[in-house]
């Protein structure tokens, strides 16, 4: 056989695996060709083409192999088994490895680490992290990409993973790449430092010891959406923890230029900035306080007006815990119009979750003094809140939670018209209370004895069966001293007969 004839065939051969990787690469992209790949022993044959000698057929086979991990754990777990790991790994931290190779290295891991914390680990065990941080250091913007973006996805599930992931010295890497040009480094390394800090206050400091809050709190007003979401989530994931992460957050002046993003024409960027408003202004009353007075309420309020759905959440419970801490702060909820706002969300929303935080917010609001009780109670929210306790579709939490307002509001509610319709309608756990409010307001308010005698109310209240010695029945005498006698008796139950006996037995002169 002649030099050219050999030649041919090796150009042959090449030529064979050229196409049979692009071709796998081709129908990995597509799921309902994954299960049939994979029953024709796919992986077994693109292993050995990670160490070919054409760069290409290496980085199709190792983009192929990226594509069929992604699609479910079944073929992750297949890639592991497969020993396939050690070998990228290997490459990943080889200087002369092509950079196309490497990200394509990088998504395999990214693709088996992303399906669960079993795999993430297995991930970990064969050195990946290493070679994740040599990549993080190359002087290609996509390297580092797909490595930022592989870490992300290995700390995302645990506080160990993320830990090992802050072992292996990855968090001043990752705040360096926040400060390339590249908008989609840019996205990937906030994104991961946001994976990191979430699992624990310990995590989250490593993060804001390098310096991440400043560089992040940078990019609030970035015209670029995708980046705005991930900063706005890495700064409620490290503001989450304490007090004194979030005094931080604070101090970087984010506000109150961030409030101007809560109109973003993107959604997740709009629900990323409540989630961080709602985990500063947890923590203590100065923090509620500073939000409040950068104009943070009025702003979620005209939020929750333009949102619908889970995109509301962050923002009904930063309401909720503004209004927690102090009397004054709840009144500020009230002034800005905050009370009738949640009273749409209650009636507008349909998930149970969502109506439960909005039940929560409006019981830490009336809470505090028969004026903030007043204002709930004026928003019609009583019969709502009665409705979603007993209705045997509501979720546990939800029953929970409208059952625990209505109590709190109810015990500082001196507003007797929207007290009223609970005569009739509370299970006696609810009434008792309703009746003591009236024991409290009807012995000093003479208007109130009157509307409360001729609207029904004091027939209603004889007719309350109560245990003799009970707490009800002495709110029932409180009310009832507050009549004539001969009142109490003409409307309590069996009187009219009484008075037809009599007129029976009564014998003419």
């Amino acid at each position: 056989m002649s030099q050219r004839q050999i030649l041919q065939v090796f150009e042959q051969y090449q030529k064979a695996r050229t196409q049979f990787v692009q071709t796998v690469a081709d129908l990995a992209s597509r799921p309902q060709n994954t299960e049939t790949l994979q029953n024709a022993g796919v992986m077994s044959l693109l292993r050995p083409l990670l160490l070919d000698a054409v760069p290409t057929i290496q980085q199709t086979a190792a983009l192929a192999l990226g594509r069929l991990a992604n699609y479910n754990d079944d073929l992750a777990e297949a890639v592991v088994k497969g020993d396939i790991l050690p070998q990228l790994v290997y490459s990943l931290a080889e200087q002369n490895t092509q950079r196309f190779y490497k990200k394509a290295a990088a998504f395999v891991l990214r693709a088996v680490a992303k399906h669960s914390p079993e795999l993430a680990q297995a991930v970990v065990d064969c050195g990946a992290l290493d070679a994740l941080v040599i990549s993080l250091e190359e002087f290609d913007p996509g390297v580092k990409e797909a490595a930022a973006w592989a870490i992300g996805y290995i700390a995302r599930h645990n506080a160990p993973l993320s830990q090992a992931v802050v072992d292996a010295g990855v968090v001043p890497l990752l705040v360096l790449c926040i400060q390339e040009p590249e908008i989609a480094l840019k996205r990937v390394a906030a994104s991961a430092l946001s994976d990191i800090a979430k699992h624990s206050p310990e995590l989250a400091q490593t993060v804001v010891d390098t310096g991440a809050i400043a560089h992040l709190a940078q990019m609030i007003l970035n015209p670029d959406a995708k980046l705005k979401r991930q900063v706005f989530s890495a700064l409620s994931q490290i503001a989450k923890h304490s007090v004194d992460v979030a005094e931080m957050v604070v101090e970087a002046e984010i506000f109150p230029a961030a409030l101007v993003c809560l109109k973003d024409p993107d959604e997740y960027v709009r629900k990323n900035v409540a989630t961080l408003i709602r985990e500063i202004t947890k923590h203590t009353p100065e923090l509620a306080q500073i939000i409040v007075n950068v104009g943070g309420v009025a702003a979620v309020i005209d939020y929750l007006g333009d949102s619908r759905g889970n995109v509301r959440l962050p923002g009904i419970m930063m309401l909720g815990y503004v209004a927690t801490h102090s009397e004054n702060l709840a009144m500020a909820v009230i002034v800005s119009k905050g009370v009738s706002q949640l009273a749409i969300c209650l009636e507008e929303e349909q998930e149970d979750h969502i109506k439960a935080a909005t039940a929560w917010a409006f019981g830490q609001i009336g809470r505090h003094t028969p004026e903030h009780a007043r204002a709930v109670a004026v928003a019609n929210v009583f019969p709502k809140l009665l409705n979603l306790y007993l209705d045997t579709e509501s979720s546990e939490d939800l029953q929970v939670k409208a059952k625990k307002a209505l109590k709190s509001i109810l015990q500082k509610c001196t507003y007797l018209p929207a007290l009223e319709p609970l005569l009739y309608e509370a299970p006696s756990n609810i009434l008792k209370h309703v009746i003591c409010q009236f024991s409290k307001v009807l012995p000093h308010d003479s208007k109130a004895r009157r509307l409360f005698v001729t609207s029904g109310g004091l027939k209603k209240v004889q007719e309350i069966k109560a245990e003799p010695g009970s707490a009800v029945q002495e709110y029932i005498n409180a009310i009832n001293n507050c009549y004539p006698e001969e009142i109490v008796r003409y409307y309590s139950p069996g009187y009219s007969e009484t008075l037809l006996e009599r007129v029976d037995n009564y014998q003419p002169v």
